[in-house]
């Protein structure tokens, strides 16, 4: 019997290629996509994607939606408290398992780990420790269409905000910056690909340069703690749905 579980849903496509692999496996069942959102900006948090956009990629995957509303800056009682709660709802409805997109942070795994843990959860993470370049090269070649809609200053420059995630995109980005973006360099919005039913069609905005306290590390989804410290600068580019 399968086991049901949640799945941490970025819009980003660390999110995608493992939703593609855990859809293949036959051990679990996705009850819905978990998704923290700035219900100050009604966009995905840290990525910047609105929220009519994310709903498109929830309807397009067949998958119930289900939206973790966080202030803009939550500060660690209160991003727990808001995250028990929703936890405390998704264990009444018999789910006992998370999946994970990340790939290599060993600290945020474990505090995930340790966070579910206490719940009497499990955590899955089906691309962990594989090589970015051969996960990056993967999710081309499986069709997805993706672009850059957050790049972090300290590694890439204005340039990249709104890229397609292709070919040139991997020769163009600078040594050592991860092609996966799994340091936090980037952050993406898929918009096609095996896993989608639809299309998604939206036209390129504005960019937007803003400084303020982010997550740890690389991959916003839900169990993963704000940070105190001041962050770099993260240039987004707005995409708008058609």
């Amino acid at each position: 019997m399968a086991e049901n579980a949640v799945f941490n849903w970025s819009g980003g496509k660390d999110s995608s290629l493992a939703l593609y692999h855990i859809q293949k496996d036959n051990r679990y069942k996705i009850h819905s996509l978990l998704t923290s959102v700035n219900s100050s900006a009604d966009r995905i948090s840290m990525h910047g994607v609105r929220n009519s956009l994310l709903e498109k990629q929830a309807e397009s995957l067949g998958i119930p939606l289900d939206k973790i509303l966080l202030p803009e800056h939550p500060n660690m009682q209160t991003y727990e408290s808001i995250m028990k709660d929703k936890m405390d709802e998704l264990s009444g409805k018999g789910i006992d398992h998370s999946v994970f997109g990340d790939i290599f942070l060993e600290d945020l795994k474990k505090y995930r780990e340790d966070q579910l843990h206490k719940i009497g959860w499990k955590a899955v993470f089906p691309l962990w420790k594989r090589d970015t370049k051969e996960l990056i090269s993967e999710f081309i070649d499986l069709g997805f269409k993706a672009v850059l809609v957050c790049v972090n200053d300290r590694y890439l420059d204005v340039s990249f905000a709104g890229r397609e995630i292709d070919r040139e995109l991997l020769k163009d980005l600078p040594e050592g910056v991860d092609p996966c973006g799994e340091n936090g360099e980037y952050h993406s919005f898929v918009y096609d690909g095996p896993i989608f039913k639809n299309r998604i069609l939206f036209e390129q905005g504005e960019t937007v340069y803003k400084t303020y306290p982010a997550p740890s590390s690389s991959n916003d989804d839900c169990f993963q703690p704000p940070s105190e410290e001041k962050q770099p600068g993260f240039y987004f580019k707005d995409l708008v749905l058609r």
